[in-house]
């Protein structure tokens, strides 16, 4: 394989900036890896590792033929993924998603970068705007980008970075949980990868203890913003506070929503609402409380979590808290090959760019380390097929689907992949069928849409 004296540094060791070291080195290309931590942490980090998951364990669901994430796992695997390499090897049991133990999957990454030969890892912080000698860059700092580096990037695009906040859920020591209130099950009993069917554990709230939680959610003391950090947040990681604030039922239907479950420990009594712990880690001594993202002071939450039957006497390894994110207004400061129109030796990839989640972040530096390297080795990158998942996020963040004059009037927000990104495809009820339902009619078109784009990918990957 060519390679080139050229060097192509990443600023940002999270999954985007690993992921795109990754892609890049594995083409020839040798690369200068620079990552703050340790000099220089951030609200959220609690570890120097490389790809630190901080928000969740779960890089969600991993069923490729019927959600528009499990179809994206399944691209980046069959583009040799690191991201998805670790993530396999670290597998944790979590019914129909892909949970990971955190440090075993940090730790395989870490271990990849660092015996690569053309890879260098610098643990320092880039302050400001890279080197003017650094021709090849992507910045892959991620939604915790430092203020000079922001700063500087604000300067240059003439844009302004728009801001939210995410929260972060709190950790369970699972000794502490009361296994004759609580059930192990998934929702539906879907299997996932390594698990049996009853990876969650289940804690039942009847609508008397239900009312009871909400009351006393609604009356906790929350963090108080100043006026600075007045910004809204992301509706796919709202604190469950603010859902409460929404509507009394609110959480009933988001993550305590009762379905698909049955209390083998009160049987005949409805259930009227249920809180899902998802294991963290590999021996299972750690449990993560699904979708209970939070801004609540520290000493509100122990007192408001034991409420929940089988949460009593929960002891917690972590309690939720909240970090700053970033990200540009992508499809007006941003090519379609990720670079900054204003200063083209910059590439961007990750969460900076205008994609939410672990999986997306890395998606997008696995794109941006092959733009950087076809560009380094002088060949011509060509995109992912837009019926891709890849390619839909892709269009999606540099507003490939939008002409010029559109692209500065839209409304930017950071997007999960979906099947929404995806161009429509047409179905036909299947021979024989009688009655087609409308359920039956959307399994059988994200089946199509996921078929089309593995197809699609695989002439794109030749």
């Amino acid at each position: 394989m060519h390679e080139t004296s050229d060097i192509l540094h990443i600023i940002g060791g999270g999954l985007a900036g690993t992921e795109a070291a990754w892609q890049a080195a594995r083409r020839g290309i040798k690369v200068v890896l620079h990552e703050m931590r340790p000099h220089r942490s951030s609200p959220a980090h609690v570890t120097n590792n490389l790809a630190e998951l901080v928000c969740s364990n779960s890089l969600r669901s991993d069923d490729h033929q019927a959600n528009a994430v499990g179809l994206l796992h399944e691209e980046m695997r069959r583009c040799d993924s690191l991201i998805m390499r670790a993530a396999d090897a670290n597998a944790v049991p979590a019914g129909g998603a892909l949970a990971v133990d955190r440090e075993g999957f940090s730790q395989t990454i870490s271990d990849a970068l660092e015996s690569h030969p053309l890879v260098t890892i610098r643990r320092e912080e880039v302050a400001g705007l890279p080197p003017a000698d650094w021709a090849h860059v992507i910045i892959a700092s991620g939604p915790l980008t430092s203020e000079p580096l922001a700063r500087a990037i604000q300067e240059v695009s003439g844009e302004d970075s728009l801001a939210f906040f995410d929260a972060i859920a709190p950790i369970i020591h699972g000794e502490s949980i009361d296994r004759s209130i609580v059930w192990a099950q998934s929702r539906y009993d879907k299997v996932g990868p390594g698990g049996n069917g009853a990876d969650y554990l289940n804690c039942p709230l009847n609508e008397q203890q239900y009312d009871r939680f909400v009351d006393a959610l609604l009356g906790a003391e929350s963090h108080r913003f100043h006026e600075w950090e007045n910004v809204p947040y992301f509706d796919g990681c709202l604190p469950i506070e603010e859902m409460a604030v929404r509507g009394r039922d609110t959480l009933r239907f988001g993550p305590m929503k009762p379905v698909g479950l049955t209390n083998p420990n009160g049987p005949g009594e409805p259930l009227h609402a249920v809180v899902q712990l998802r294991q963290d880690n590999a021996l299972g001594t750690l449990w993560n409380m699904v979708g209970f993202q939070t801004k609540l002071k520290y000493r509100s939450q122990a007192e408001l979590f034991r409420l929940i039957p089988g949460l009593e006497k929960a002891e917690f390894a972590r309690l939720g808290g909240l970090h700053h994110n970033t990200f540009l207004n992508s499809p007006k400061v941003l090519g379609g090959d990720l670079r900054l129109k204003a200063m083209p030796r910059l590439r961007f990839a990750g969460q900076m760019t205008g994609v939410e989640g672990y999986v997306e972040s890395a998606a997008i530096g696995l794109l941006a380390g092959r733009m950087a390297a076809s560009d380094m080795r002088g060949e011509i990158f060509t995109p992912p097929p837009a019926t891709t998942a890849h390619g839909a996020l892709l269009r999606h963040i540099t507003g490939g689907h939008l002409t010029d004059e559109q692209a500065p009037l839209r409304s930017f927000q950071p997007m999960n992949i979906n099947f929404g990104l995806l161009p429509d495809i047409a179905v036909e009820k299947p021979a024989g069928v009688r009655r087609w339902r409308k359920a039956d009619r959307k399994k059988v078109k994200k089946k199509a849409l996921c078929d089309r784009a593995l197809a699609d990918l695989a002439s794109w990957t030749g």
